[in-house]
């Protein structure tokens, strides 16, 4: 359970960066526009943070540590969650530096967009489907 705790932490502790460095990213550019920055906070919070200690909580009162499909999740998430945010950045990163990226490179950080969400989809719907059994 522990485990869970220090996930929920490091995703704050990553969702708090995040917002640090969207404010200060673009002040530094002087840039006032809508960015992909501007979601990573809420992002890490929700999907990171959030989760976590729920199922931190859940762990408390149910048999979810002992169901070998969570430890199948919680490893995936933690792979597809961190690569969902690193798009999310290099994406905003390039809207707000304004720098042109080839038609080729676009597409492909936008299908890498696309593929992390159907991604993260698919976890949640992984979880609900486990948290569906617990006694």
């Amino acid at each position: 359970m522990k485990k869970l705790w220090n996930l929920a932490f490091g995703y704050f502790f990553a969702a708090m960066a995040g917002g640090v460095f969207y404010r200060e990213f673009t002040k530094y550019f002087g840039f006032t526009g809508e960015t992909a920055l501007g979601y990573l906070h809420v992002h890490l919070l929700v999907l990171g943070t959030v989760l976590f200690l729920f199922l931190g909580l859940a762990a408390t009162s149910t048999d979810l540590l002992e169901k070998k499909q969570f430890h199948t999740f919680v490893t995936v998430y933690n792979i597809i969650l961190p690569l969902f945010t690193v798009v999310m950045l290099v994406r905003g990163i390039l809207q707000v530096t304004g720098v042109s990226v080839s038609h080729g490179a676009d597409a492909a950080i936008s299908g890498i967009a696309g593929l992390t969400h159907i991604a993260i989809a698919g976890a949640w719907i992984f979880l609900f489907t486990i948290l569906r059994k617990l006694k």
